[in-house]
Formats: structure tokens, C-alpha cells, sequence
């Protein structure tokens, strides 16, 4: 450990890296009764963490390594540090990452000059091929965490936690993949300052740390999931096993949802969007806060990376609510008469309806996918079921459902039935507020009866239904009267062409 703490307090990160700042979550602090701080490391100059390691790596070389030049494998940040130091050092830099690695990281990679190489679905099939072209090619490999230098330069993030706040520090929630930024966090703090907790952090479909303590080796997961792509490893390395399996108090593990919720908390206090890697600290530390009723502590919290497409932030908005448990995804049995979607709402009490989906298939009985706003403070969806059995004489709670969350949310619909006449299809919008969607259905009424239906709040200003109402022929003057008096902006959609070919 000594040795590790003289290589940290002598890395040569700050030709490079900056010295990012740790921030007070208020709004998190707030909410959670406990003092949050955020080490920003989406203030350096690759918008990760990994420059540190990368460059504290490449520094040492010597001039024959350098002229022969490096590669590396990454699942993107790593390979923006190297891409980067490399360009700085004047160093020639390959570059493998996985076909799955999001295109701004491989962009960013090759506007710095670095020779990217996209191969196989995950960090290890990257690191197979990257050490077959290191021996083809007499290249010198910069592993991405797996070397006491690399791990050097990450335990500077440690140094910089201690001199920025030099009081009382309960624990440090840290993003683990390889283990190279905990491995230099434990080594310095644990030092330094050993009754500070050192708590690792991981998506539960890549926790190669967890598997290892659990197991006492560095065991091999069997497959690792994608979605917090930066932290997509298989197995631990073999220097930060050597230091986490005797200095990380512990390891926590997060959900999908619990990391698009994090990010979401991010976003809300800094106003800058995280990479789900990265929110995985805020995420950990919320679940140890939850588990622990903890109250008055000082956690701190490392953001690692924002080097995130731009076009995800669309599921991670959809699964934010679901992971700070404010959302509730129900699947409800009411009859097939008119007058039965109010009453739902009504059965739903004062909560805002965020999702409603409906297509008319039986004559007797309307199955709805609903999503409906919880209180995870008070009662949330426990409550929201026992008020719902009371009315109804079936609800499903769908919210722990992934074939829900990610397929049958979008998929609710299908052809009109046979039995189904004088279909007319109409889009409304609506000023979106509090108790919108019930005022929009109250106005409807009972009046004809609804085949189709479909409602999700986007968080815009104007609300957005797609209503299948039967009208007889001999009502359609009655029908657009009546819609016009309801004083929102409507159209008719029975001959547009999306509707005809999946709906109609």
C-alpha cells in the first residue's frame, strides 16, 4: 500500500487532467437527509475519469515504446484518455472498442487523431483482439485498469476527495467495472483515512466485483449486460482484485432503472446528463441511504463519465420515474361499456396519469395498460393496489415487468376487431397539467362508445390522446360538434395512412 501511495502522490496527471471539483448535491441532500457530494469527473477533458490512468500510463514509456506507439482496448472512456494523452505525448494510438460502444465515444476517439478498431459485443472480445494486433504489430498495450500505474493515476480522484473536504467523511460510493478507479480510491483512502467506507458500486448484470468477493477468486462472469456500457466487464482485474478484496468495504448493486433514475438526479442538481456508468455512485449511494435509514452522514459520490448518445436519453427518461419508484405500471380488467374509463380514472383517486393504453377486443370485458404517478413515501404502489382491488375485479401490478417496461408498454393495439363498426380515429391535444387526461375524459362521457385509446404524458406542454370511438353514420355531424365544444385541438385521423395499415 505505500508503494501505491507514492506512485498516486507522484503521477503526472495534471500535464492533462484537471482537478475536477466535488460538489454538494443539494436537492439530493435535501431529499435523502444526508450531506451528498459529487466528485465531478465529467469536468475533465474527455468528460471521464480515465485520462488519469491513461496518461499517468503513457508518460512512463520509453522513447522506443513511444515511437513503436500503443494500443489499447476500451469500452470508450479508457480510449478517449489514451486517444488523447497520445496526441499529447505525439504518440501514433490504436484503438479497440466493442461494435456496441456508443458512437460519441468512437467519434471523439478519431477527432483526437486516435486509429479506432471496432470489434466483437463486449469489453473482452475488444481486449482479445487488441492483444493479438499488440504481438503482430510490436505495439505497446496501455491496459485500461489492470496496471499499478493506471491505478495510480485513478487514486488521485482519492487524493483530491481528502484535500477538498478535510472533514468528517462517512463513505465513498465508487463505480466499479475492471476496478481501476475503486482500487486507487481504497489505496489512498483507506491509508489515509481508514474508517472512511470505500463502497463499490455496479449494474447487477455486470458485477464481476460482487461475484468475486462473494466467491473469493476472481471469478468469470457468464455474460455481461450493455446498458452501463463503461462498466461492461467480465472479471475483475488481477492488481485491483489485490487491493479491493482487502480495502472495498463492500459492494452494492443497481438496477437499470435505479441508474436512469440516478442520472435524473444528477441532471436536476448540476444540470449536466451522466452516462449510466457513471450515475452508478449516486445510484449505490441512494440504495445504501434506503437500506441503512441513514440520516445527518457525509457520502460522496463519484460522477465518472458523461459520454453518452444523445438518442438514448429517450429510455433513460422513460425509466427514470420507474427507478425512483414514482411511477407504476398496472394492467386493469373494466367492463366494456361506455362510462368505464372515467370511472377507472376515478378509481386511480387524485394521482396523474402518466401512460394509457387500450384496444377493444372483447365485448364484455377492456383489459387497460396504465401508468399511473406513486407517492414512494406515502404508500406508493401498495396502496395504489389496495384502493384498485377495491373497484376493479382485476389489477396486475406490471412495474418489475421487463417484457412490460421495454415491449408491451409500445405494443398495446392491434387491428380493429370484426365486431367493431363505424370506427372513427381522432388525435387531440390538450394543455397538460395536473388532472388533465381526467377533465379530457369527463368531457367525453359515456356518449359513444371508445374502441381505442392511447395517452402518454412526455413532460411537454400539450398532452397527446389518440381516441377509436364507434360512431353510427348518422351522428358524425353530432360527433364533431360535440368536439369542437370541448374546446381542445383535435383532428381527424380515420383515412391517415399509420392508421389504416397497423390500426385500422
Amino acid at each position: 500500500m505505500q508503494g501505491y501511495i507514492r506512485k498516486i502522490l507522484e503521477a503526472r496527471v495534471y500535464d492533462v487532467a484537471e482537478q475536477t471539483s466535488l460538489d454538494e448535491a443539494r436537492g439530493l441532500s435535501e431529499r435523502l437527509s444526508n450531506h451528498v457530494l459529487l466528485k465531478r469527473e465529467d469536468q475533465q477533458p474527455v468528460y471521464s475519469f480515465k485520462i488519469r490512468g491513461a496518461y499517468n500510463r503513457m508518460v512512463q514509456l520509453s522513447e522506443e515504446e513511444k515511437a513503436r506507439g500503443v494500443i489499447t482496448a476500451s469500452a470508450g472512456n479508457h480510449a478517449q484518455g489514451v486517444a488523447f494523452s497520445a496526441r499529447h505525448l505525439g504518440i501514433k494510438a490504436t484503438i479497440v472498442m466493442p461494435k456496441t460502444t456508443p458512437s460519441v465515444k468512437v467519434d471523439n476517439v478519431r477527432r483526437m487523431g486516435g486509429k479506432a478498431v471496432l470489434h466483437g459485443d463486449a469489453f473482452d472480445d475488444a481486449r482479445k483482439h487488441a492483444q493479438k494486433l499488440m504481438e503482430e504489430k510490436g505495439l505497446t498495450y496501455i491496459p485500461p485498469y489492470d496496471d499499478p500505474e493506471v491505478i495510480a493515476g485513478q487514486g488521485t480522484i482519492g487524493m483530491e476527495i481528502l484535500r477538498q473536504h478535510t472533514g468528517h467523511i462517512d463513505a465513498i460510493f465508487v463505480p466499479v467495472g475492471g476496478g481501476g478507479i475503486i482500487a486507487g480510491i481504497a489505496a489512498y483512502v483507506k491509508y489515509l483515512r481508514p474508517e472512511i467506507k470505500v463502497i463499490g458500486v455496479e449494474s447487477d448484470d455486470s458485477a464481476c466485483l460482487a461475484l468475486a468477493m462473494k466467491e473469493g477468486y476472481r471469478a468469470v462472469l457468464d455474460q455481461v449486460g450493455l446498458f452501463a456500457d463503461g462498466v461492461a466487464v467480465a472479471q475483475i482485474g488481477e492488481y485491483t482484485w489485490d487491493i479491493c478484496k482487502d480495502h472495498v468495504d463492500e459492494v452494492i448493486t443497481v438496477s437499470v432503472d435505479e441508474m436512469c433514475a440516478a442520472i435524473k438526479d444528477i441532471y436536476d442538481d448540476t444540470r449536466s446528463i451522466s452516462e449510466p456508468a457513471g450515475a452508478l455512485g449516486v445510484a449505490g449511494l441512494k440504495a445504501y441511504v434506503e437500506r441503512e435509514k441513514c440520516t445527518g452522514k457525509t457520502l460522496v459520490a463519484i460522477n465518472s463519465g458523461a459520454n453518452v448518445n444523445f438518442d438514448r436519453l429517450r429510455h433513460i427518461a422513460e425509466r427514470s420515474e420507474l427507478g425512483e419508484k414514482r411511477e407504476m405500471l398496472v394492467a386493469a380488467e373494466i367492463p366494456e361499456s361506455p362510462g368505464s374509463f372515467k370511472n377507472f380514472c376515478k378509481a386511480l383517486g387524485n394521482r396523474n396519469i402518466t401512460e394509457f393504453n387500450y384496444r377493444y377486443a372483447d365485448s364484455s370485458k377492456a383489459i387497460v395498460f396504465a401508468g399511473v404517478q406513486v407517492n414512494p413515501n406515502n404508500g406508493g404502489r401498495a396502496e395504489l393496489m389496495t384502493e384498485l382491488n377495491k373497484e376493479l375485479s382485476k389489477v396486475v401490478d406490471l412495474t418489475d415487468n421487463e417484457m412490460a417496461k421495454i415491449h408491451i408498454r409500445y405494443m398495446v393495439g392491434g387491428h380493429k376487431p370484426t365486431n367493431v363498426n363505424h370506427e372513427l380515429i381522432y388525435r387531440f391535444e390538450f394543455p397538460e397539467r395536473p388532472g388533465a387526461l381526467m377533465k379530457f375524459l369527463n368531457k367525453l362521457g359515456g356518449r359513444w362508445n371508445i374502441s381505442m385509446f392511447h395517452y402518454r404524458n412526455h413532460g411537454a406542454a400539450y398532452g397527446r390522446v389518440l381516441v377509436g370511438m364507434e360512431v353510427p353514420p348518422q351522428d358524425r355531424e353530432k360527433v364533431n360538434h360535440y368536439l369542437n365544444e370541448l374546446g381542445y385541438t383535435w383532428f381527424d385521423e380515420t383515412n391517415n395512412p399509420a392508421y389504416t395499415l397497423f390500426l385500422g
